[in-house]
């Protein structure tokens, strides 16, 4: 059987589905996820480039006060951190 939600727990909840990180797409992105990068991105102080279509797995969602929201690694360039705004879900 189904138990009917409280209000409370229904406001609850849709209070985290609009706080919750979204890809470029709007999808929810969780910690675990793969995404894949939608355009080339210049990295700060070096002359590389995460180009459009490169793969990054296992993410980690943070909370840095610069408006990047994802933490992960990419093979050939490590430890990195992206917008939401660049990425789509894999």
């Amino acid at each position: 059987m189904e138990q009917a939600q409280t209000p409370e727990a229904s406001i609850n909840a849709s209070a985290q589905e609009e706080t919750g990180v979204r890809d470029a797409n709007g999808n929810f992105l969780v910690d675990g996820d793969s995404v894949i990068v939608i355009k080339d991105l210049k990295l700060k102080g070096s002359s590389g480039v995460v180009k459009g279509g490169t793969k990054a797995r296992n993410i980690r969602l943070t909370d840095a006060g610069d408006g990047h929201n994802i933490a992960c690694k990419i093979d050939g360039l490590g430890s990195i951190n992206l917008k939401s705004e660049y990425v789509r879900k894999a």
